[in-house]
């Protein structure tokens, strides 16, 4: 399957986009490939274009500047989009910076050309609906998961939501992601594994 045959489908998959819809976008999308560490978006700039994740890991991260720490926000894997949404839809400034953990492929279309695509089909305009409420609902879901989840259940969910995470990311991202520090991460982690 080509990488523009994995988009195809889970477009279909997540927004019932089909083929003759996709096809109107199908020369809007451009291929880009992250080196581990380059970024997709740094803070302070305005996000311009949505990836669909071909291969590999990016995060979103803030930086404490009195601590000198990085906080992990967001985690982007395999075949799922990548985007700061609230820069790439309101074209404004980013919060965060958003990289490559791992390398990475992408697939990506611009703002312009989105924007453009919703105007001319109401199954396009379905699938930047739907693009809006998977945003909310990570966010939301993020910020509930630190109010009503221990630390052993936000690892579980980790899992679950990335599968894979484990044999691409460093632990002490993981932990940053998980709000813990790394002697937790690893006493959580025995723990589960010894069930």
């Amino acid at each position: 399957m080509t990488e523009i045959d994995k988009l195809a489908f889970a477009l279909n998959q997540f927004a019932g986009l089909s083929e003759e819809e996709f096809q109107l976008s199908s020369d809007l999308w451009l291929h880009k490939n992250y080196k581990k560490g380059e970024f997709y978006n740094l803070r302070g700039n305005v996000c311009t274009y949505l990836g669909f994740i071909v291969e590999g890991v990016f995060r979103s991260y803030t930086i404490n500047e009195k601590a000198g720490e990085e906080k992990n926000v967001f985690l982007y894997s395999s075949n799922g989009f990548v985007v700061p949404f609230k820069s790439f839809v309101n074209q404004i400034a980013c919060d965060y910076h958003t990289q490559a953990m791992t390398d990475a492929s992408i697939i990506f279309i611009r703002h312009t050309d989105l924007v453009s695509l919703y105007s001319r089909s109401h199954q396009w305009e379905k699938f930047g609906r739907l693009l809006a409420q998977e945003a909310f609902n990570v966010t939301m879901t993020r910020i509930e998961s630190f109010l009503l989840k221990s630390p052993e259940e936000r690892y579980l969910d980790l899992i679950k939501d990335h599968p894979d995470i484990f044999n691409n990311v460093p632990l002490y991202h993981i932990s940053s992601y998980l709000g813990i520090q790394g002697p937790s991460l690893s006493r959580i982690r025995k723990r589960i594994l010894g069930k």
